[in-house]
Formats: C-alpha cells, sequence, structure tokens
C-alpha cells in the first residue's frame, strides 16, 4: 500500500516557476516508478512526467519537454516536479501516481491533487 501526498500548488504569472513535492508513504518506495498527471477543467487527466524506481528513466509530456523537470530522492520518499516558464495552459490539478511497472497505462495509486494556475 502506498499513500502519496502531494503540494507546492498555487497562483503563479506566465513564465514563473513552481515546484511540485509528492511525498509517499511505505518502505519500498525505490521500487515504485512515479510519474505526474493533470487535470484541466473540462478535459481529461493526462500524463505529464514518470520517473522510474532508481531515477534514471524519465519520460516527458511533449507539451512539457524542456520546461519541467521530474526527480526523486528515494532516501526522502518523495518526488519533484520542478516547473519552468509556466504557461496559461499548464493550469490544471496535479496529480502524483505510483505503480510498480513505469510503462503502465493503469497507474495504481494516486494522491488527491494540487491547483497550479498559472494567471496574470
Amino acid at each position: 500500500q502506498v499513500q502519496l501526498v502531494e503540494s507546492g500548488g498555487g497562483l503563479v504569472q506566465p513564465g514563473g516557476s513552481l515546484t511540485l513535492s509528492c511525498a509517499a508513504s511505505g518502505r519500498t518506495f525505490s521500487s515504485y516508478a512515479m510519474a505526474w498527471f493533470r487535470q484541466a477543467p473540462g478535459k481529461e487527466r493526462v500524463f505529464v512526467a514518470s520517473i522510474s524506481g532508481n531515477g534514471g528513466v524519465t519520460y516527458y509530456a511533449d507539451s512539457v519537454k524542456g520546461r519541467f523537470t521530474i526527480s526523486r530522492d528515494n532516501a526522502k520518499n518523495t518526488v519533484i516536479l520542478q516547473m519552468n516558464n509556466l504557461k496559461s495552459e499548464d493550469t490544471a490539478v496535479y496529480y502524483c501516481a505510483a505503480d510498480l511497472y513505469q510503462a503502465t497505462t493503469t497507474w495504481h495509486y494516486w494522491g488527491q491533487g494540487t491547483q497550479v494556475t498559472v494567471s496574470s
């Protein structure tokens, strides 16, 4: 069982930066691939980025490549999403997810989400 708690959301101006954190419970954090998804108002939840258990493999959605960076600290059971050069279209609720398999399309564990609003 893995419990996930996101934090770090808020209001930021276009072009600004924000760092999201996801704290995970459990003793086997490094066994899990981690991911970030987002859901904008009226739209489906979509993939943003993922990272393997040892942090060696990362994937990004085309819409965030070069602007967002996913990383993890297995000693602290934490995964980070660093978001730079934010755009209005990045406004969404951001969710952290975990699964034993990074290639999964049905992530098993989810956090409650944190709101990110990009607006002037």
